[in-house]
């Protein structure tokens, strides 16, 4: 999980750092943050604390923004930022949240980011933007340089942003503050916990039904403090958010996505909502349309290797004959599964699910099956 920093440049460190250590977490370099790769009890205990109660993420490390439009029009900050995504923005209700893909001019993935339709009163014509932390300043860099006049992107350096996920999240949140509980799966509120103002959104990346809260700064260490508390809530590291969104079939920007990739390769199609993938009108529209209609050459598919070994990124896929069809994006064992479990990409004639397949590993073929994602079943609260 950690990405290699220039040892000459200093680590950030997020507004919840000190509780990190204060837990006992063992801290690695990841994105040019001191980030808690897992805390005393071990990664295995946090992936199925999450699973059966409430695991507390810190995501502070994330790019949080606003993209603002002078003449307040939702229309306007909408059409700005379809630009450059293929998600449908124009059609949000105040509130409601889409995940969708910065693309390149030949639709490779830039970065993938979630965009909210911001809807407190004053504020018509502002969306709320989540990117990922390794590739935050070149996504600002990307979107500023490319927004019309009358358009500005405001960035939100002062805000922490946490998670809380697992099936007692929602009864956590409900003692605090019950309003939270009524919001649905990819919808979001201004609401108090504990007193503190906070930004609350039905989502997550774990698979389960959940919480990612912003707040800020100043306030991330109290309300962390507060949930943290709770009986069925425990501070979960890297690894356990790394095999959890794995379980889950979820894309990790860098990995799974990038610069390489489509959205329709990488399997998101559901991510382009019909007037865009009919209209086009954002970078590398043409592959995009042209890959829906005629399937892409390759495909992000999920693999069930037999026996305990995992195979990690960067496993070469074969078939059974020794033929190169493919390598692996993400591997490591599933807690849930209990066993090993990788996705990666393979050439179409090789992807329907029960497909016999080799990974290489350490030299040596494993045998393994293509196999349907998720890996455990979502439990989104819809």
């Amino acid at each position: 999980m950690a990405e290699p920093v220039r040892s000459d440049e200093p680590l950030l460190q997020t507004p919840l750092h000190a509780q990190h250590v204060a837990l006992g977490a063992r801290m690695v370099p990841f994105a040019g943050y001191d980030m808690p790769v897992q805390y005393p009890t071990g990664i295995l205990t946090e992936h199925n604390w999450t699973r059966e109660h409430a695991g507390l993420f810190d995501v502070s490390h994330m790019g949080q923004a606003f993209l603002v439009a002078e003449d307040k029009s939702h229309e306007t900050a909408a059409r700005a930022i379809e630009a450059l995504i293929p998600a449908d923005i124009l059609s949000l209700k105040p509130n409601q949240q889409r995940y969708s893909q910065l693309l390149a001019d030949d639709g490779g993935i830039l970065d993938d980011l979630m965009v909210t339709r911001v809807g407190a009163p004053g504020h018509e014509g502002w969306l709320y933007l989540v990117v990922n932390a390794s590739m935050k300043e070149a996504d600002y860099a990307h979107i500023q340089a490319r927004l019309p006049k009358g358009v500005s992107l405001n960035r939100k350096d002062g805000l922490a942003l946490m998670a809380l996920q697992g099936p007692s999240a929602a009864a956590v949140i409900a003692e605090r503050a019950p309003a939270a509980v009524e919001i649905a799966f990819m919808m979001s509120a201004d609401v108090q916990i504990d007193g503190i103002w906070c930004h609350v959104s039905r989502s997550g990346y774990t698979g389960e039904d959940g919480f990612e809260i912003s707040v800020k700064a100043e306030d991330a260490g109290r309300l962390w403090d507060s949930l943290a508390s709770h009986p069925e809530v425990k501070p979960i590291g890297l690894g356990a958010r790394d095999s959890l969104r794995l379980e889950a079939g979820l894309c990790l920007y860098g990995h799974d996505i990038d610069p390489t990739t489509s959205p329709i390769e990488a399997g998101l199609n559901w991510s382009i909502q019909k007037r865009r993938r009919e209209e086009g009108g954002f970078p590398g529209a043409a592959r995009v349309q042209r890959e829906l209609k005629e399937g892409p050459a390759r495909v992000r598919v999920g693999i069930l290797p037999e026996g305990r070994a995992p195979a990690r990124e960067g496993a070469v896929i074969t078939t059974p004959d020794s033929r190169e069809v493919g390598i692996v994006t993400s591997g490591g064992f599933g807690p849930t599964v209990n066993g090993p479990v990788a996705m990666g990409y393979v050439s179409k004639d090789v992807s329907a699910v029960g497909t016999d397949l080799h990974l290489v590993v350490r030299g040596k073929p494993i045998p393994a099956k293509i196999a349907a994602m998720p890996f455990t079943p979502h439990r989104y609260k819809r």
